[in-house]
């Protein structure tokens, strides 16, 4: 039996056509490739793409191709797809692959992640492939209330963190009766403020983030300012609608900006 660590040696293999049922029509199923001949198809896209890399994210379980009898790998048409989306989202985005596996896990596929992040269209459905979505939490709704056991069990964050996060106000909570609950939003400040943690980052370097997000918010409120006071409760609505979708857009902005630097960095 040949081995599975020599399949990008392996011939292009080829598959039988299937054999339709009478009176069945339409063009047949695209044919299962090698990862020899994946790599060709993708190199232009991804100069730097190997069999190494491709073998690596299956074993991140990022891809699952199926084996010939013989070991070999078949990729078919959705696993092509799917590993131009992770790749896209790498080189583009910058995610990390625990990031990524959750995007596809969201439905996050090639055609949301253009070439070259180029995504075609106008309009809230050009904002959705962008990859431009609304927060989890609206801004309208601060949601449930958590202790700080619940955040610490929830997020894994350690307990020292999140009081220095309270101490730099990078957080704030509610306290009732002597016991400060978050809201869920800030449970995710915490969540994300914990993976930057890893790297020795903490309350005190999260100053710049809060005072962005200040300035921020208030250039939304200046621009939203009349509906939002408005007593039409119609008016006041799609207000709050134009605030989350502008929050979104400002969001992504933010996120291209930094991407645009972080090539400077790395080139």
């Amino acid at each position: 039996m040949a081995s599975t660590d020599t399949d990008d040696a392996a011939p292009a293999l080829e598959l039988p056509e299937p054999t339709e049922p009478d009176g069945a029509s339409g063009p047949p199923a695209p044919k299962a490739v090698t990862i020899g001949a994946v790599c060709k198809a993708l190199v232009q896209e991804f100069p730097d793409i190997s069999i190494s890399k491709i073998r690596y994210l299956e074993d991140q379980k990022l891809l699952a191709p199926r084996r010939t009898q013989g070991g070999y790998r078949l990729y078919t048409q959705n696993d092509i797809s799917r590993l131009r989306t992770i790749l896209r989202l790498q080189r583009d985005e910058f995610l990390p692959l625990r990031v990524i596996r959750q995007e596809l896990a969201g439905g996050r596929s090639d055609s949301d992640v253009g070439a070259g992040g180029v995504v075609s269209g106008n309009g809230p459905a050009r904002l959705d492939r962008l990859g431009v979505r609304r927060s989890a939490v609206a801004v309208r709704d601060q949601g449930a209330q958590y202790s700080l056991q619940e955040i610490v069990e929830d997020t894994g964050a350690d307990a020292d963190l999140i009081r220095e996060l309270v101490d730099f106000g990078v957080i704030k909570g509610e306290s009732r009766s002597g016991t400060r609950f978050f809201d869920e939003t800030e449970r995710e400040i915490i969540r994300a403020v914990s993976e930057l943690a890893r790297y020795g980052v903490g309350g005190r370097n999260l100053r710049v983030f809060r005072t962005s997000a200040d300035r921020e918010a208030q250039l939304l409120q200046s621009i939203l300012a009349p509906a939002l006071r408005s007593r039409n409760p119609e008016r006041r609505k799609e207000a709050i609608e134009a605030l989350e979708n502008l929050a979104s857009v400002t969001t992504h902005l933010k996120h291209l900006l930094l991407i645009r630097d972080l090539r400077r960095i790395a080139t």
